[in-house]
């Protein structure tokens, strides 16, 4: 049985993507995420518009608090990428909420595995159900310049 994760009171989260607050999401990523430091605006629209996108909002102010991306082919596999909450809203589960949330969003689409990278965010998601790869010798990328 897939863990509930309640989702903090004064939130909603949405998977609508005309909701994503594209400015903002652009800015956290590229000025204070590890991973896509520097990613340009044009870049991170061109992400957007290719992924399955989550967002956490205020419920009374409707200000987006916190996104996730999922690349996906909807029926064999996905990935999980620029999960951000805003630092004002951090410790409060949102977090973990929202990945539930992505999580159980795509449980019905029978999904073979779903892929995530963190450095520093292991228990976060393993309280999810994540797991190291079980053969990380199998796996190769290709890494561009």
């Amino acid at each position: 049985m897939t863990a509930v994760y309640p989702l903090p009171e004064g939130y909603e989260i949405s998977a609508d993507t005309a909701r994503v607050d594209i400015d903002r999401v652009h800015h956290w990523l590229s000025t204070d995420a590890y991973w896509a430091i520097g990613r340009s605006r044009e870049k991170q629209l061109r992400a957007i518009t290719g992924s399955l996108n989550f967002g956490a909002y205020d419920s009374a102010s409707g200000e987006q608090v916190a996104y996730a991306r999922i690349i996906t082919d909807h029926a064999t596999f996905a990935w999980l990428c620029d999960v951000y909450v805003d630092p004002s809203v951090r410790g409060k589960g949102l977090g973990t909420a929202m990945v539930a949330a992505v999580r159980d969003h795509l449980e019905p689409l029978g999904l073979r595995r779903l892929l995530l990278a963190t450095h520093d965010a292991h228990g976060v998601y393993a309280k999810l159900g994540f797991e190291p790869l079980e053969r990380p010798d199998q796996w190769m990328a290709l890494m561009f310049p």
